[in-house]
């Protein structure tokens, strides 16, 4: 694929320059206090650029964001988003996995007719993927005054907003930014399927009943999302138990922006975070060790938060 301009570039500059306010002010509200100018230069301009680049096309181009629970990768797509948008004069539109989840009554039956875990939500499973296509599917055959319904769901609430209170898309955009924790991955082989790996497995799935469901279903229509993908980015951390460090530190940046009492009861203290990330544990270790191999784009973060290009030998 193209090699990706450096922060040097007299186009990067002046991306950088036309959006550097609003990019300090979205980082301002989206609680993040200690960014740095690197990663603007180093890491989101670059990136902007680079899918700035792709040719000029009537289909709108489907990017995947993914990485582990508290990776960056929502926050990374709305920097994007937003240079596109100043700095290019592109259209684009972002959602999340995390917005299609099916409801807490779909997954009270399938806790019920499957396994008590498929009532927590996160796994391939607990998806609404039909909900994820026929929302693509709007966004790709819009034409300038068509309006699309974005999903939108609230953690705390477990539950999707009211459909008269989802973000409305005008027109066709240019881009379509997708941000999912499991985006692009597969299937894991179930030949030398690996016996519980964490306490919550040994505890409430010792015979894998739950865990191999989950790995069914993303073997099914999650890969018709999947292949729809033009970019699969990825964020790679050094482990997992970076991922769940990092989803603690999420959980702690939420908390703030709340203000609503009733909602900051539902926030998690750190031993449920990590009790909840167990849940991922076994699909991120091995999204950890084969994505690379075939992503479109993989990001380097360190312990740190610091992004890097992965360089391949």
């Amino acid at each position: 694929m193209n090699s990706f301009p450096g922060s040097e570039s007299e186009f990067c500059k002046d991306l950088f320059n036309q959006s550097k306010t609003s990019l300090y002010e979205l980082a301002d509200s989206l609680e993040i206090r200690s960014i740095s100018q690197n990663f603007f230069t180093e890491i989101v301009v670059p990136l902007t650029s680079f899918f700035n680049s792709l040719e000029n096309r009537s289909k709108p181009y489907f990017i995947c964001f993914t990485g582990g629970q508290g990776s960056g990768k929502t926050t990374l797509s709305e920097f994007v988003q937003l240079v596109l948008k100043e700095g290019c004069k592109k259209r684009s539109i972002g959602f999340s996995i995390d917005d299609i989840y099916k409801t807490p009554e779909e997954r009270e039956y399938l806790a019920k007719s499957i396994h008590p875990l498929c009532k927590v939500r996160g796994v391939p499973g607990t998806h609404d993927i039909e909900l994820g296509l026929n929302t693509l599917d709007s966004l790709v055959e819009a034409n300038n005054s068509s309006l699309t319904s974005i999903p939108s769901f609230s953690k705390p609430l477990d539950r999707h907003l009211p459909k008269d209170s989802w973000p409305i898309y005008e027109g066709k955009p240019d881009f379509i930014f997708f941000d999912a924790w499991c985006g692009g991955a597969k299937p894991v082989s179930t030949e030398n399927w690996k016996p519980p790996m964490n306490t919550l497995e040994k505890e409430e799935d010792p015979e894998g009943i739950w865990s191999k469901w989950s790995n069914d279903e993303l073997a099914g229509d999650y890969q018709s999302l999947f292949n729809r993908f033009d970019l699969l980015l990825m964020i790679k951390v050094p482990s997992m138990e970076h991922v769940y460090e990092s989803r603690w530190l999420q959980e702690q940046t939420l908390a703030k922006t709340l203000n609503d009492p009733e909602l900051k009861k539902k926030i998690m203290n750190k031993q449920e975070v990590f009790r909840f990330v167990m849940h991922y544990e076994r699909l991120t270790r091995y999204i950890l060790e084969e994505m690379p191999s075939f992503a479109d784009i993989v990001l380097e973060r360190d312990k740190g938060f610091n992004f890097s290009f992965h360089k391949t030998p």
